[in-house]
């Protein structure tokens, strides 16, 4: 399933001013998120409908740096069975034991 909506079509170089961000922190709403939220919508005939989200426990959110070279299922999909296929070669496991975030390594530059 591809979602291109949420793409930016706009650098952050190019955010106005009063957009600033620059005391956000990553991730705060990701844990409250993954445990699902409601969406009421009004309807014009003034019936009121609640819906609840949640995410899959199966699903993995993809951050956004990595999002811009694997936009869809299908391309991380594919990336990862190259990976499988070359830890497998070298007898490497990837997962929750390896200790450290690949994330802030230099291999993996944040934006």
């Amino acid at each position: 399933m591809s979602n291109n909506s949420s793409k930016p079509t706009k650098k952050i170089a190019d955010m106005r001013a009063e957009y600033d961000f620059s005391g956000g922190i990553r991730g705060k709403h990701a844990a409250s998120y993954r445990q699902g939220h409601s969406v009421t919508i009004h309807k014009k005939d003034g019936t009121t409908v609640i819906e609840h989200f949640t995410v899959d426990d199966d699903a993995v959110v993809i951050d956004p740096d990595v999002r811009e070279y694997f936009p869809d299922a299908e391309s991380v999909n594919a990336a990862l069975r190259s990976l499988i296929a070359i830890a497998s070669k070298t007898g490497t496991k990837m997962g929750k034991s390896s200790q450290k975030s690949k994330r802030q390594s230099p291999a993996y530059p944040s934006k």
